[in-house]
């Protein structure tokens, strides 16, 4: 029963801590945190965290880094890097409910830039490429519905925000506000198509160098120098750098231990324990934990747009990812197949060579 109940309980936890992210980070920007300086701080203290765990494994664990791999993890920090700065302009710009609903995207985007690559291989004949297509339009019309339409909304919060100056919107918003909105939401969209560029590059790096945590560990330090560097041009203005005991610094280390470290491990642990495709299944609930935790830490209202477009992605999500789980058990039963008929053969040649 454990088997079951703890890697639920796991990802749960997992997509709470995810939520919690957007939330804190929204309320750091609008305590007047820069976003840039943020992203430094968060990825300099999660990189600290992580250096002594590339030590601790066997060096039957840890292959010499050749150039040509550092390089490959250069390139896949900067996927990383560059997500990470659209995430927090997208939320900048828009709300935490929004940016939750753009990252179930990223498997209908991932489906896309695997065909473009051709990585997938299309059977149209299969039911299970059917769901796949169908669930990435589907996805994609509701991200365009969460972004382009706003609608009345459906309750409206009156809790004391963590900031003074939360970002709220009225059921009829002015134009600059609208604008926000709209931009904001296109930069989410851009964080889960350089996910999804993410996830595929991520695949062939594992696969020549499959030292995990070191991996890990070289992303964030080479993403840390790639944000560092950007936020140094971006951001003239000194005082910006500078630490204080707000909701700017909790932010810094919920990032860096809760949103990037610990939640790491719970996925990677339920991941082994349940599978990719049952951690994968909980995704859609970081929406409904970021509409609550916006209304009651930040004063968001949510609107009736945001309900239907993130109804919408949910159904395209889980469209697709059915129709590659049921591709996988395709596969799975079609290896069982062949490993079977070539069981029975043995004993044929078997006999057959006795008999001679």
């Amino acid at each position: 029963m454990s088997n079951k109940i703890l890697p639920l309980v796991g990802m749960v936890m997992a997509m709470l801590l995810q939520s919690g992210s957007m939330v804190v980070i929204k309320a750091a920007m609008n305590d007047e945190m820069n976003k840039y300086v943020l992203v430094v701080y968060s990825l300099a203290l999660s990189t600290l965290l992580l250096l002594p765990f590339p030590f601790l494994l066997p060096r039957s664990e840890r292959p010499p880094l050749s150039f040509s791999t550092l390089c490959s993890l250069f390139l896949l920090a900067l996927f990383g890097s560059s997500g990470q700065i659209f995430a927090y302009v997208g939320i900048d710009l828009s709300s935490p409910t929004l940016a939750s609903a753009m990252l179930n995207l990223i498997p209908a985007l991932t489906f896309v830039l695997a065909l473009l690559f051709r990585m997938e291989k299309v059977y149209w004949g299969h039911l299970s490429i059917h769901a796949k297509v169908i669930g990435t339009v589907v996805s994609i019309g509701g991200a365009f519905v969460v972004i382009l339409y706003k609608g009345p909304p459906i309750f409206k919060a009156h809790f004391s925000s963590l900031s003074s100056s939360s970002l709220t919107f009225s059921s009829s918003f002015s134009s600059p506000q609208q604008f926000n909105w709209i931009l904001g939401g296109f930069f989410c969209v851009a964080d889960s198509l350089v996910s999804s560029l993410w996830y595929i590059y991520q695949a062939s790096v594992i696969r020549k160098y499959p030292a995990v945590m070191v991996t890990v560990f070289f992303q964030v330090l080479f993403s840390t120098i790639q944000c560092s560097i950007f936020a140094l041009i971006a951001v003239r203005d000194r005082s910006a750098w500078q630490l204080k005991l707000d909701t700017g610094l909790i932010a810094i280390f919920y990032q860096a231990i809760a949103a990037t470290a610990l939640r790491y491990l719970l996925c990677t642990w339920c991941v082994q324990r349940a599978g990719p495709f049952f951690c994968s299944m909980f995704k859609p609930i970081s929406i409904i934990f970021t509409v609550i935790m916006g209304a009651l830490f930040l004063g968001d209202d949510f609107y009736l747009g945001s309900l239907i477009g993130t109804v919408i992605i949910v159904i395209g999500f889980y469209a697709v990812m059915w129709g590659k789980a049921t591709e996988e058990k395709g596969i799975i039963n079609n290896d069982e197949e062949r490993l079977e008929s070539t069981c029975h053969n043995i004993p044929l040649l078997h006999d057959k060579d006795v008999t001679i």
